[in-house]
Formats: C-alpha cells, sequence, structure tokens
C-alpha cells in the first residue's frame, strides 16, 4: 500500500518568554490569545472534517510467537510494533553484537590474536576450535563471531582488546549504558546462561541501529559464508551464516544475527531493505523466529503508509510579534516532515507547537522561532524547525512613543 496522507492535528502549546516592546498593557497577550484562538478555531474544523470522513481501521497486527519482539526503522529509530519489547529477556549469542562493536571500536581489526587458555577451554556451542597459543587476525575472529556465532572466538577477543575477559565485559556494560540500553546487562561476551545477563528486545534494536553504522559489520551480518584463515598455525575453516533468511526466505534480507540456548530459546535480529527503507525486526524466545520476523517484516513494508506530517511553508501558528510593523508572524515549518503509520493510528497523533507568545522584532525571513513535535502515544514521530514565513522590521521609535501615548487596549 502506498500513497500520502496530509494530516491536521490536535493541540497546541505556546511557551511564555519575557518580552520588551511597545505593545500597551496586555497587547501583546492579547494579540497571542486571539491567535491562539483562530489556530484552536481551525484545529475544532479540523476535528469535524475527519470526524465525518470515514476513519480507516487499524490493521492487524503482525501475529509473532516470540515472547518478546519488535520492529523498528532502522534509519528513524521509529518503532512500527511492539510485544513485551521492554521486558528482561535473555539474549543467547544476539550479545555478540556488543561484542563485535567493543571489539571494532577499542582494536584494530589488523592486529595478530595470540589465543590464551580461556579462549581455547570453550567447547560449548559452535566453536572454531581455537588453540592455545594459536595466533590469528582480530577480524579473523570477528568474522567467526557473527557469521557462524563462533562462541571460542568472542572470548578471544575479549581478551586481546580488552586485557581481561572481566575488562571487555566492563567495556560492554559502559557501551550499553552510553547507548541508552538502560534494560541490559552483560557477564559475558558470548551469550551463556546467566541469570544476570540479559537484555530487552528494544534494546537490541537499538544495539543493532547503533551496530550498522560500522560498515564492517553491515557487511559481516549479511555475509553468506566465509573462510576463515589462522597465520600459525597455517590453517583454514569454512564458515556459514545461521541465518536462514539470508538464504533467500525473505527477498531483500540484509542481516542480523541468531541466537539460541535452552534457557532463551530461539531468538532473531533479522533486516531487511526495500525501496530504500531499512526495518529491523526484534524475536526473542519465538516458536518460529524466522516466520515471525517475515510476519513483521510484511506488516512494515505493505501495510504501513508514508504521511506528511506537515508540509515545507505550512503555517503552524501566528505568534504576537513586539515593535514590528505587524501584529503577528506566521511561523512556517522548515521543510517536510513524514512518517510511516498504520492508516489507523492517525486519531492518534498529536501535535505540539513551541513557541514564544511574543517575537520581539526585527525578524528575517527564515528565522527559528521554535519547533512543532508530533507523537504517537508516548513515541516522538519528528520535530521540525517553526521558522518566520516573512520579515518582520522593527518599528520606528516615534512610531513606537505615538503608539503607547495614543492607542488604548
Amino acid at each position: 500500500m502506498g500513497g500520502a496522507f496530509e494530516i491536521i492535528v490536535w493541540e497546541t502549546r505556546l511557551t511564555k518568554v519575557n518580552t520588551k516592546g511597545t505593545f500597551s498593557k496586555g497587547e501583546g497577550k492579547a494579540v497571542a490569545q486571539r491567535n491562539i484562538l483562530r489556530t484552536g478555531a481551525a484545529l475544532i474544523l479540523a476535528l469535524v472534517f475527519l470526524a465525518a470522513a470515514p476513519c480507516p481501521a487499524r490493521a492487524a497486527a503482525p501475529r509473532v510467537t516470540s515472547s518478546a519482539a519488535v520492529l523498528v526503522d532502522a534509519g528513524t529509530g521509529q518503532v512500527y510494533f511492539a510485544k513485551n519489547h521492554r521486558v528482561r529477556c535473555e539474549p543467547a549469542s544476539l550479545t555478540k553484537l556488543m561484542t563485535a562493536v567493543v571489539a571494532l571500536e577499542n582494536g584494530n581489526l589488523n592486529d595478530v590474536v595470540t589465543v590464551g587458555s580461556q579462549a581455547a577451554a570453550i567447547a560449548e556451542g559452535t566453536t572454531i576450535d581455537l588453540r592455545k597459543g594459536d595466533k590469528i587476525t582480530l577480524d579473523e575472529l570477528l568474522q567467526a563471531a557473527l557469521i557462524c556465532s563462533a562462541n571460542d572466538s568472542t572470548v578471544a577477543i575479549a581478551e586481546h582488546v580488552g586485557g581481561s575477559h572481566s575488562q571487555f565485559i566492563d567495556m560492554m556494560n559502559k557501551k550499553a549504558a552510553a547507548l541508552g540500553m538502560f534494560g541490559t546487562r552483560y557477564v559475558n561476551t558470548n551469550g551463556y546462561h546467566h541469570p544476570n545477563h540479559y537484555t530487552t528486545a528494544y534494546d537490541l534494536a537499538i544495539l543493532t541501529r547503533y551496530a550498522l553504522g560500522h560498515p564492517r559489520i553491515n557487511e559481516l551480518v549479511q555475509t553468506r559464508e566465509e573462510t576463515v584463515s589462522w597465520l600459525e598455525p597455517e590453517k583454514t575453516r569454512k564458515i556459514g551464516n545461521t541465518n536462514r533468511l539470508l538464504q533467500g526466505l525473505y527477498e531483500g534480507t540484509d542481516g542480523v544475527k541468531t541466537g539460541t540456548t535452552a534457557k532463551a530459546g530461539n531468538c532473531l535480529i533479522a533486516s531487511a531493505t526495500k525501496d530504500g527503507r531499512r526495518l529491523i525486526a526484534v524475536a526473542l524466545n519465538s516458536n518460529d523466529r524466522y516466520r515471525d520476523c517475515i510476519n513483521m517484516f510484511d506488516y512494515g513494508f505493505k501495510t504501513l503508509q508514508t504521511v506528511t506530517l506537515i508540509a515545507a511553508g505550512q503555517t503552524a501558528a501566528s505568534p504576537a510579534v513586539t515593535g514590528g510593523g505587524s501584529l503577528s508572524v506566521q511561523a512556517v515549518a522548515e521543510k517536510d516532515l513524514q512518517a510511516r503509520l498504520d492508516p489507523g493510528d492517525l486519531t492518534g497523533l498529536r501535535q505540539r507547537i513551541d513557541l514564544p507568545e511574543v517575537v520581539p522584532a526585527p525578524i528575517k525571513e527564515g528565522q527559528k522561532l521554535g519547533e512543532l513535535v508530533y507523537t504517537l502515544g508516548e513515541q516522538e514521530l519528528g520535530r521540525v524547525n517553526l521558522v518566520a514565513g516573512a520579515s518582520v522590521p522593527k518599528r520606528s521609535w516615534p512610531s513606537q512613543l505615538w503608539e503607547r501615548i495614543f492607542i488604548k487596549t
């Protein structure tokens, strides 16, 4: 479904500022109030019009079997679908995405890593059979971690980059806090079960949006097959991606990572791109993680429609002007602002206008006056600068004095 809606939304808030100018007592407030009333009348008419028009029903939410899931826009971060997305869950090997981020930002991919005893002792789950004393580059270890989900490679990464496994874990937790992943805590690098190792579907979406900004991570999470090479001893090992969506199950799939343990269940972070839009789907503890992500992608690509929240140059409000050649100035949108929405969510949109009640002259055309913010529920959809639609010159002092003396409110 395509097309674009243009909508008028519901509420206005003018912020008060201290102003000095040539309005007689109460004039600035009166002009501002008249402009608010005009805006209110327009909004009432818009409400009447929308109430009379047929309201599209909200599309059925995507069916998912996951205990927790979320669908977000990779570009804007807008949440399109959520189910228990802030509830703590075990991430399993989705943990390795943070391991990769910290390794890239604190290490050199060309570094030669000498495998220690802790990494060599890892035998549970998928491994690339690292042995103590092996020499292999950090980039090769990163490939193994993200493509085939090798558990021993993440420990080798941690020991090399962090100086010790525990220090690297501390780096992971600090990075999580810096990204705003406040429902996340790490105690290992590979996702093994631990009662204090947890995250949320929403936090994983935050992490994925950030991680995909690293070109090397973005490349590896969509690589189907690769060959890992050792420096000492000289050997190679072919590895394959564990994400079955990359094998043609869903057109446009370009990432990201699987995770599975007995406690966490089947987990998947997936991404797909169509018509220049990239979506991220997170499915935790799922009975069918691939179908869950496909259903979320279908909802995001096929059901959601582009909505023009406000067009460039469109008037949002007309605050009063003090000391100028006119009593008010049009506050217009600096640029187009659009969002992707379920048609049934249109009536839930809210608009907040942050403007001073009175703006002192002179005012230049294009001068920033305030902001216009759109929300849906607790989620901010976007904001745009409100600028002056025209210049307002400052009134001469004789004119201001004349007005003060002879014009009564």
